[in-house]
Parts: structure tokens; sequence; C-alpha cells
């Protein structure tokens, strides 16, 4: 996935030398895969498990710019090489 502005995306060090990740995919028959593609995921990748579940947390919280009647349907899952 291309981003629009790349700086907001923060590496401070190559992906390969993470090994605690956090897996991102929707689950089958969702309306985004139209946008996406079936087989769209996406991988971040930490250096320690305290960071990569310190964000897993975050992400798991609903945030505020959901509407009422929105249900995010994304699965997250953490993974490790």
């Amino acid at each position: 996935m291309n981003f629009c502005h790349q700086h907001n995306v923060t590496t401070k060090t190559k992906d390969n030398d993470k090994n605690f990740g956090i897996k991102i995919t929707l689950p089958k028959g969702d309306t985004l895969t139209n946008i996406l593609g079936s087989k769209w995921s996406k991988q971040h990748w930490y250096e320690n498990e305290k960071e990569r579940d310190s964000v897993y947390n975050k992400m798991k919280i609903r945030h505020g710019y959901y509407r009422v009647t929105d249900n995010p349907t994304q699965i997250i899952q953490k993974i490790s090489r």
C-alpha cells in the first residue's frame, strides 16, 4: 500500500531486524476487500514484545473517529518470527 505522506510511517530500523509484530487483515466478505483486494494484509513490526503489546492494546480500543453506527471489522493479531 502506498502512502500519501510517507513521513507518517516511521521506521527507525529495518523491519527485518524486528521480531514482534501485528498483522491486520479483513474478514472474508468484508466490503472493503472490493477496494483493497481479498488478500490484503498489513504487518507492523516492533523491536520487543512490550512495544508491540502496547501498540496492540491501543489498536484494539475503539477510537473517537468512528460514528456510533460504525463497527470496525479488521482482524488484529499478534505475530512473531
